[in-house]
């Protein structure tokens, strides 16, 4: 008798309708793929886009204490030594004696906590700081057996760096040895007088980037939610000496709201501060903004509050005065700084997880649709003519709204009319206009919307007003 089929789970579906249907792609797929390694297809590419566009207008196009930097990702490799990454960046990994697969511990005890729907920890849990020895303890006390082979021989944690090396130079071997930057904020740091003398900006001010960073640890699997390669939208904000508390709430409140501006269900939201234990060598303070993902409650969002810790050890291994002096005052100090660091891919995929529905329309008909916010959708309005022998008269109505609006548009003439809908649907766009053959003679087109499936008629004249307030943000 054939197994009865696994249910599909929401992060099933996701992934499926983004390989279907050109958001994210396995990487390096016609080789058999790499772990964990991901490519954005033609939608994806254009979410990501209006993803990072619509976190640079609201944190800081709109804001006048708010400048942007792109750093290079390769940097001198004594700005790892003095940031704390050379000897601390790592994760506790730990090796399976039978099968040779190295797992990150802590993750190991938190999909255990998730599966088993239970609060139990090792003793002095710290997440990934969490000593060895009750790791190890734990994990044999709950059975947690290897993923990949099913045994119950573990090694104890051991600490791996996670920064990928490199070198600089021609001649292989005798090259200097430099990294691929695992955060975007050391740029910032090193930059942080060179910003504020040009900007003339006066504290307190941000500087933010969005760029890539890399670190080479074990990935769950979990889609795009932990890769070795991935892009931050980051913020390094300079404060004065204990002003950092009032600043550190404000940018919790700040990047909670905006993700709620942009139609995360506020029940799948929330806000944790780290345990003292949890805290980063550079924090007096950490909040992370957390999703509940499908595999579970995960991090979406970082807000540090990183100290004077990074501008002073930046100025101990450089020797350079990186102090601010505040004319105000008529003195010097070494500002403080509060770090609200987000995920691009990360919250895509949230972005993704929380849009998707299965919606029945009636019994026996379901549409899966994407509920995505008008300025994520990668494709904003689709212009469909009813049948492909009127498509040339309807192409003008696309090239009017792109050319005046400047949105991404689709023009579908592929299948019946009802598919197109919902393959619209089914990819997020907000807006389909259908040209049908009354539009020959009225000049009107008829406008569906996604979420209602609401029609309306209306002149062609009038469709660059109408959009016009649709995606004005």
């Amino acid at each position: 008798m054939a197994k009865p089929k696994k249910e599909a789970t929401l992060m099933d579906k996701v992934v499926g309708l983004c390989k279907r249907r050109g958001f994210v792609y396995p990487g390096s797929e016609i080789y058999g793929g790499l772990a964990n390694a991901w490519d954005f297809g033609p939608l994806g590419v254009e979410l990501l886009k209006n993803l990072k566009d619509a976190w640079w207008k609201k944190f800081v196009t709109e804001r006048i204490d708010m400048v942007g930097l792109d750093a290079a990702i390769l940097m001198n490799p004594t700005a790892w030594e003095a940031s704390g990454h050379v000897g601390s960046f790592s994760d506790p990994l730990m090796d399976c004696k039978k099968c040779k697969s190295r797992e990150r511990a802590d993750k190991l005890v938190e999909t255990w906590q998730h599966d088993n729907r239970s609060d139990e920890q090792p003793a002095n849990w710290a997440g990934e700081k969490t000593p060895p020895q009750d790791m190890l303890d734990f994990i044999n006390a709950k059975n947690i057996t290897c993923p990949k082979c099913g045994s119950l021989e573990w090694t104890l944690p051991k600490a791996f760096n996670l920064m990928f090396k490199t070198q600089q130079g021609v001649v292989e071997g005798e090259g200097k040895d430099i990294y691929l930057r695992p955060e975007t904020a050391q740029g910032i740091f090193v930059n942080f007088k060179n910003v504020q003398t040009t900007s003339r900006k006066k504290i307190p001010f941000g500087i933010a980037q969005i760029g890539k960073a890399f670190r080479n640890e074990i990935t769950p699997g979990n889609f795009v939610f932990r890769t070795r390669e991935f892009e931050q939208m980051e913020i390094e904000y300079f404060c004065k000496p204990g002003t950092d508390p009032e600043y550190h709430d404000f940018w919790k409140k700040f990047c909670m709201d905006w993700y709620l501006g942009l139609g995360v269900t506020p029940d799948n939201l929330r806000l944790r501060d780290h345990d003292a234990a949890e805290l980063s060598h550079y924090s007096n303070g950490t909040s992370d903004i957390e999703y509940r993902y499908p595999f579970g409650w995960g991090e979406l969002c970082g807000i540090a509050s990183r100290t004077n810790y990074d501008l002073s050890q930046h100025m101990e291994y450089s020797s350079k005065d990186l102090q601010y002096f505040d004319e105000a005052a008529r003195e010097k100090y070494i500002p403080f700084v509060i770090e609200p660091s987000l995920g691009v891919q990360r919250s895509a995929l949230v972005f993704l997880c929380d849009a998707y529905e299965e919606e029945e329309i009636k019994e026996g008909d379901t549409r899966v649709v994407l509920h995505l916010h008008n300025q994520l959708a990668p494709v904003k309005i689709a212009v469909m003519p009813l049948a492909k022998k009127i498509a040339d008269n309807a192409k003008p109505v696309f090239d009017i709204l792109v050319q005046q609006l400047g949105l991404n548009m689709d023009f579908d003439v592929q299948g019946s009319i009802g598919k197109r809908y919902r393959r619209q649907d089914e990819v997020g766009t907000p807006y389909c206009i259908t040209f049908d053959y009354d539009s020959l003679d009225d000049n009107a087109v008829t406008i569906r919307e996604r979420d209602s499936m609401d029609q309306q008629r209306i002149k062609i004249d009038e469709l660059v007003p109408f959009f016009r307030e649709k995606f004005t943000y």
